[in-house]
């Protein structure tokens, strides 16, 4: 079974999800830095740090970038039932 290794950024608002990915690319802040400051998420506290998870376990909207997109960048906003979410896929396997 597929397994990967990502960290997330879950914000309540689209816009804001847009302005921190933008913020990330351009080097202004880290995904770490960006979590730990407006992450809703308890993860956000680890820098976005979710581990090591198989496909399957977390939403499928979730599931379908982690275990289908480009290592090593960050995609979203991925909208799923508890917000908005930016991804970066860490590891697959």
């Amino acid at each position: 079974m597929a397994t990967a290794s990502a960290r997330h950024i879950l914000v309540n608002d689209e816009a804001l999800c847009k302005e921190l990915k933008e913020k990330i690319n351009s080097g202004e802040t880290t995904f770490e830095a960006a979590a730990k400051e407006y992450s809703t998420c308890p993860s956000g506290a680890r820098g976005g740090e979710l581990g090591t998870f198989s496909q399957g376990q977390m939403v499928p909207e979730f599931d379908k970038v982690v275990f289908n997109d480009e290592v090593g960048i960050v995609h979203g906003p991925v909208k799923t039932q508890f917000g908005y979410h930016l991804l970066e896929i860490t590891e697959r396997s």
